[in-house]
């Protein structure tokens, strides 16, 4: 595919929301969570995105036709990422800070590449063991704050976000060799609709209780659409472009900037707390992703991309 023309205020734009969007899902989905059952909440988001998404591309002439392995493998991957990797994480949302949480998702990398080592014998790079070494002290200092630990299930909110990065680490994985549909936009698409109806089937067997959204407060509808519009559609796009316009080193910054963003939303909307062993643990992690980050290369998949690419083990695989 030729390379795309590189347009200064698009990427500006593109970073921007990869950047700071991103960062704002947290907040967005612990509103949200407050008020809604988490699955409902999850699979409305990802049903109506994935259905924009398709209008979209029709629009745009976009072929919606995949092959059975095609679909099938994008039902795998939509399980794996959102279905249970993000409607798993809105569900821990109820139990801890929207700002632990994105902190502990930042961790995402260094489950990647131990989940590498283990099951492709794939070899750990000296500089990338130091940022191992960092990363499970930032976790440790994370998870073993008082402050913590002592709200009511706190712990349960820690374990069922660590099993999502499990989820989402295989995915990331998984797509790397799976055969999907070509165009990234028709791909996410299809990861998104069958996902969210996934999850809607989820919070059926669940017995949760739905509601209209006629019944939702303000707060919540207007975080439910920022979810769809600027969460999933248009942040998921400018990723893709900024795939094909900058290194994707670059890209991987959102991994740095995203729980330092949802901390402070956190903090200033929802009086969160920041403790002073937080920002130890963000500092000693994050510094921890950077060492993986930069000095082990990976040849994985974009879940949405549908190609090839050599990257960095980024957030591009976090469940935002």
């Amino acid at each position: 595919m030729a390379k795309m023309q590189r347009n200064t205020v698009l990427v500006v734009l593109s970073f921007f929301a990869i950047y700071f969007i991103w960062g704002s899902t947290y907040l967005w989905n612990k509103i949200a969570v407050t008020e809604l059952p988490a699955f409902m909440l999850a699979g409305i988001r990802f049903v109506t995105a994935g259905s924009l998404i398709f209008i979209i591309s029709k629009l745009l002439g976009f072929s919606l036709k995949i092959t059975k392995q095609q679909f099938k493998n994008t039902f795998i991957a939509g399980f794996l990422f959102l279905t249970f990797g993000n409607g798993v994480v809105v569900w821990a949302l109820k139990y801890v800070d929207s700002g632990f949480a994105a902190l502990e998702v930042s961790a995402q990398p260094l489950v990647v590449l131990l989940m590498m080592r283990v099951l492709q014998g794939k070899k750990i790079q000296p500089m990338s063991i130091i940022g191992v070494i960092l990363g499970i002290t930032g976790i440790f200092l994370l998870v073993s704050q008082k402050e913590v630990i002592a709200q009511e299930g706190a712990i349960l909110g820690m374990v069922l976000i660590f099993i999502c990065m499990l989820s989402w680490s295989y995915g990331s994985l998984f797509v790397g060799k799976a055969v999907l549909p070509k165009n990234f936009f028709v791909n996410t698409g299809y990861q998104m609709l069958t996902s969210g109806l996934s999850l809607l089937v989820i919070s059926t067997l669940f017995g949760e209780n739905w509601t209209s959204p006629v019944t939702w407060s303000p707060k919540v509808l207007w975080s439910m659409l920022l979810l769809v519009t600027f969460g999933s559609i248009i942040t998921f796009t400018a990723f893709n472009y900024l795939l094909r316009i900058v290194s994707p080193e670059k890209v991987a910054t959102s991994t740095y900037i995203n729980p330092i963003v949802a901390m402070i939303l956190g903090w200033y909307f929802l009086n969160e707390t920041i403790t002073v062993q937080s920002v130890m643990a963000s500092v000693v992690l994050l510094t921890g992703v950077y060492f993986i980050n930069t000095k082990k290369s990976l040849t994985i998949l974009s879940r949405f991309s549908g190609k090839r690419i050599p990257k960095k083990i980024s957030d591009q695989e976090l469940p935002h």
